[in-house]
């Protein structure tokens, strides 16, 4: 059977309520909305370590954050991850024929390496103005630089909103889509192929061009979720945070004018994004390969973008972990709609089963439903240097360490704006401790699978043949495949 081609599109930090298709109005999306055209629509995507680089991690090997070890924007893979039987998608899908692509922001450590990927077009975080990527080198031979938002008129006052000085034709985001269109152009036809597209927006800062912002409605931005005693505990640290020098934005005082501002720019860099991804599947018609290739659009996780006074991810709040999730899949006769919660780390058996390699057992990645009666993951299981979450389609368990205020539990479908913390509440012990209980048990087995290279032997005869010699030496790293 001939192996179907992927275009994998993955935004920085798009929240799933932006988008049309997802019910949202302020802007109109309708190049990603068509991917639902015989395509699955993923209701509630969950975004399970809310962070750049931890999600991308867990995206790439199918392990959690716990298990690899990247809790964190500022932690990576190991570098012997392959000795241990860690391998990453790209690598999986290169080793049974076919070509590999990175185009746009990945977020490795170091910044250029290619974690499987056979080849790469690099355009990091629109932040990262010292890296001189492909990108940069772009920029130079145009005339441009990359400036850090803080550099552009009204920033600060504006909470990180403002108008990029680059012109859209050479906005980043569009030098992603215009390189993923060449490489369509100029593939090598002889084998099939799996691109990874990373846009950098519509990640802070929220600097669209003017033509853009002019297409947003901002009386359809729609209300903001109000501060809880809960948030405000939270606030401390994600004001000191944002204060440091990667964004330089203090969120003490965030008011709603503000607030809008923020959203309205975040608004049309989304709009942008959609243009970008209308240009990448009109490129796929013309070659004649559209209905050969599976189409992925998601997030590495959302944006709070003024709820609870926030911006930005790191908190398990529904719209720092929920994104859009939409495959577009070409055997698929009918659209699907499915409302029963996914992971986001699910698309690494999601690929290995398009290219008809078996899942890696015990990983915590299975692949997703093509509807709700397929549906098999119970329950999603979180983790960040924060704390840990455990989410099914009711019930939300948050454990945060002391200093953000410990236990949250929200009741979602009687409380989707999780105002309501239950966790001290007498009349939900039993569910807190069920919930509890389940949480418990996915960290210890999780801790116990992120150590396995560590293991001296197999459980046997213990000091039978070498092992019970003088001088014998333990296996490092002993392989966690299965």
């Amino acid at each position: 059977m001939k192996r179907k081609n992927v275009v994998f599109i993955l935004a920085d930090q798009l929240r799933a309520d932006v988008l049309s298709c997802y019910g949202g109005s302020a802007v109109e999306t309708p190049h990603i909305d068509a991917l639902c055209e015989h395509g699955r629509l993923y209701r509630r995507a969950i975004s399970p370590h809310p962070m750049c680089v931890p999600a991308r991690a867990s995206l790439l090997t199918g392990e959690n954050a716990v298990v690899n070890g990247t809790l964190d924007n500022e932690n990576w893979l190991r570098p012997d991850r392959k000795q241990c039987g860690i391998q990453t998608w790209p690598e999986q899908l290169a080793d049974v024929g076919y070509h590999t692509e990175a185009i746009g922001k990945m977020h490795f450590y170091p910044w250029d390496i290619h974690e499987g990927f056979q080849h790469r077009l690099i355009a990091e975080d629109k932040r990262h103005i010292h890296l001189h990527d492909d990108y940069a080198e772009y920029l130079e031979q145009h005339g441009f630089k990359r400036e850090h938002g803080d550099a552009l008129p009204g920033y600060h006052e504006n909470k990180g909103a403002t108008v990029s000085n680059i012109p859209a034709a050479h906005q980043i985001d569009r030098w992603v889509a215009d390189r993923t269109v060449e490489f369509i152009e100029n593939r090598d036809r002889t084998k099939p192929f799996a691109v990874m597209v990373g846009f950098p927006g519509p990640h802070c800062p929220y600097d669209p061009p003017q033509e853009y912002l002019d297409l947003v409605d901002p009386e359809k931005l729609g209300p903001f979720i109000p501060e809880t005693a809960e948030s405000r505990r939270l606030k401390p640290s994600f004001v000191s945070n944002n204060k440091l020098p990667w964004n330089s934005v203090d969120y003490a005082e965030f008011t709603p004018e503000q607030r809008r501002k923020v959203k309205t720019h975040y608004c049309a860099l989304v709009k942008q994004i959609d243009d970008c991804v209308g240009d990448i599947v009109k490129s796929l018609k013309n070659r004649g390969i559209f209905d050969e290739t599976i189409l992925i659009f998601t997030s590495d996780h959302g944006d709070l973008m003024g709820d609870f006074g926030f911006v930005g991810k790191q908190y398990f709040y529904e719209n720092s972990i929920r994104v859009p999730l939409l495959v577009r899949h070409p055997d698929d006769s009918e659209s699907a709609v499915i409302e029963k919660p996914v992971s986001l780390t699910d698309l690494h058996s999601t690929l290995l089963e398009i290219a008809g390699i078996p899942r890696n057992a015990g990983n915590d990645s299975i692949p997703l439903p093509a509807s709700d009666e397929a549906v098999t993951r119970e329950y999603v299981f979180g983790a960040i240097n924060y704390g840990f979450m455990l989410t099914n389609d009711e019930w939300k368990l948050c454990r945060y360490d002391e200093a953000r205020g410990g236990d949250m539990l929200f009741n979602l479908k009687n409380d989707p704006q999780e105002q309501i913390n239950l966790a001290d509440n007498p009349d939900y012990f039993e569910i807190k401790n069920r919930l509890d209980n389940i949480l418990t048990d996915r960290i210890l087995k999780s801790t116990l699978r992120a150590h396995e290279e560590k293991r001296c032997t197999m459980l046997g005869d213990i000091g039978a043949g070498d092992f019970g010699l003088r001088g014998w030496q333990r296996a490092y790293p002993f392989s966690a495949k299965h």
